[in-house]
């Protein structure tokens, strides 16, 4: 019997040994690797066969896989990390934002004007002028009229008075029309009214003293101007799924939560996957704007890639608006607009009736909530569910997308509740400054941008941009996590300092917290034998360097699946 146990040993010795001799394709070693593997935090090396990762630790070890045809990826000193994930944005607003008017970085009226001008001359007469990006509260001056507290239109109605123009709010919660698009759409004096009865609710058109429209259309509202806009062809919508992967790529993000995909996206994306296209792994979550879309998949059931390349095992609500556009619901009203509270897009019968069903037809439910009364009223629905389905309700992981300002009595029911809240923290820094405004001292200081206390519940924090809301850059809102500060660096010690993340809790929120967001955790997320390759190297120490460098950090180079499909131009 001993004989045959020191036999068996031997065999799997041999085994082993055999095993490692075995030549890797790749080992990248020469810098910092992070693994965000509490095991082993650092390693000096990792050797990569195919798409995964066979080896990580030390150089000597990762030699034994070095065969004539490896490949030696020296890091020259540079930083390794995970591959990003991007928690939460949306894939095709990225790809799409590079095709139409970006108006993220204007910073007036007038300006914004002036792009729309630019825009106009060198468009065919009738065309559709259309972009994103412009935020009202970030401009350095306000233009002289505004009404509940936006622009008018009547500055680019003069500016494009022949070509129909529709402009997203920065959010996406709200869009601003000029006279021609309202025409084309029937909205004026005498029909706004009966519009604002018809619509569903969930919107608000924006009037003057007078009752006219202003040209500003909030939440629901913008169906009545966005139903009348073309819609896209499949090379546009192509082309804009290339630049999304190409951007994601140069920004370090090998995989991707799609916070709310419709039916022509997800063909589009299995047609690239069919193709050997689709560069970044895509976690899908069914836009609950099409219920057919969503009872389709429910009848089907979940869509699980085992390489994480197109999964499709969840669905997005959108239960209240943004806060920029005084769309986020709340528990008492605005401090800077009394007579209004926010309001709910989604009926909360709804989120209750899918949080069921999800639970019934395994499907994580990823509901949108900014304002504290909606997280509030989503929390109850998710408790209801898991209370009276508690054999479906094990490690379902359902989300709340944003969950921005929250009651502080809801804080803890995130941890007990096992729900996740996925967060960006770069709304921090864009938001914060004139967020007071909107909540005041009090409502900020208890319960806005909570990740430490989230944390500190049990919860595991999401990280990511909202993209195209914001740009998709990680660095950026890594920085505003462990700083709470603006990109200009202000204000000192940062907002509300004790709710800042560690360095360690912000990287592993972009990357093994995000991973567990998708239920990809055993796949994705850290650097250990037998995941997926999927890596960012970074120009330098981002765990290290002092927060005023943190910002000037590159993408030097973004390998997916054992892959380099990004390297930054010297």
């Amino acid at each position: 019997m001993r004989f045959l146990s020191s036999l068996l040993f031997i065999i799997v010795l041999l085994s082993a040994c055999s095993e490692k001799r075995k030549p890797a394709d790749l080992i990248i070693s020469g810098g910092t690797i992070y693994t965000v593997d509490e095991k082993q935090p650092k390693v000096e090396a990792v050797a990569v066969t195919g798409d995964r990762i066979v080896y990580a630790g030390t150089l000597k070890g990762a030699e034994e896989f070095k065969g004539e045809k490896t490949q030696m990826l020296d890091l020259k000193g540079k930083v390794m990390t995970p591959g990003w994930v991007e928690g939460h944005g949306h894939f095709m607003g990225l790809g799409f934002n590079e095709l139409e008017l970006d108006l993220m970085n204007v910073k007036s009226y007038d300006e914004l004007v002036e792009k729309v001008k630019e825009a106009v001359a060198k468009a065919k007469p009738g065309q559709w002028i259309l972009g994103r990006g412009w935020h009202q509260d970030k401009w350095d001056q306000k233009p002289s009229k505004m009404v509940k507290g936006f622009q008018t239109h009547e500055l680019l109605s003069a500016a494009s008075p022949n070509n129909p123009v529709f402009l997203r709010h920065a959010s996406g919660h709200a869009g601003f029309a000029n006279a021609k698009a309202m025409q084309l759409a029937g909205v004026n004096q005498l029909s706004v009214e009966k519009l604002s009865k018809d619509m569903n609710e969930g919107g608000e058109i924006i009037k003057d003293e007078l009752g006219n429209p202003t040209g500003i259309f909030n939440e629901r509202a913008q169906s009545l101007i966005s139903n009348y806009i073309p819609k896209e062809t499949e090379e546009t919508n192509s082309k804009a799924l290339e630049l999304a992967i190409q951007a994601s790529l140069k920004n370090g993000i090998t995989s991707f939560h799609d916070a709310g995909a419709s039916r022509t996206s997800i063909e589009l994306f299995k047609k690239f996957k069919q193709e050997g296209k689709l560069q970044t792994r895509l976690y899908v979550m069914l836009t609950g704007f099409d219920p057919s879309l969503v009872y389709e998949y429910f009848r089907m059931g979940p869509v699980i890639d085992s390489t994480g390349l197109l999964t499709i095992r969840s669905v997005k609500l959108n239960c209240d608006g943004a806060l920029g556009s005084r769309g986020a619901w709340l528990l008492e009203p605005y401090t800077d607009r009394t007579d209004f509270s926010g309001m709910a897009t989604l009926s909360m019968d709804t989120v209750a009736k899918i949080s069921i069903e999800g639970l019934k037809y395994g499907f994580q439910i990823c509901s949108h909530a900014i304002g504290d009364r909606a997280n509030r009223e989503i929390l109850d629905r998710y408790e209801a569910a898991f209370k009276g389905n508690p054999e479906k309700a094990k490690d379902v992981r359902f989300r709340i997308e944003h969950a921005q300002h929250l009651a502080p009595s809801d804080i803890p029911r995130f941890g007990q509740l096992g729900v996740i809240p996925a967060m960006q923290a770069i709304h921090l820094s864009s938001d914060r400054p004139w967020a007071i405004e909107r909540l005041g001292e009090k409502r900020i200081k208890e319960g806005a941008y909570m990740w430490q206390s989230l944390l500190k519940s049990g919860a595991k924090v999401v990280n990511g941009t909202d993209v195209p809301v914001e740009p998709i850059n990680p660095i950026a809102s890594f920085f505003a996590s462990v700083t709470r500060q603006t990109l200009k660096g202000e204000p000192e010690g940062g907002y509300e300092p004790a709710e800042k993340m560690t360095r360690e809790q912000a990287l592993k929120s972009y990357t093994l917290d995000a991973a567990y967001g998708a239920f990809q955790e055993k796949i994705l997320g850290s650097i250990e034998a037998g995941k997926l390759a999927d890596f960012t190297i970074l120009s330098q120490d981002i765990m290290t360097v002092p927060d005023n460098q943190i910002l000037s950090t590159k993408v030097e180079m973004t390998i997916f699946g054992g892959k380099v499909l990004y390297e930054a131009k010297k």
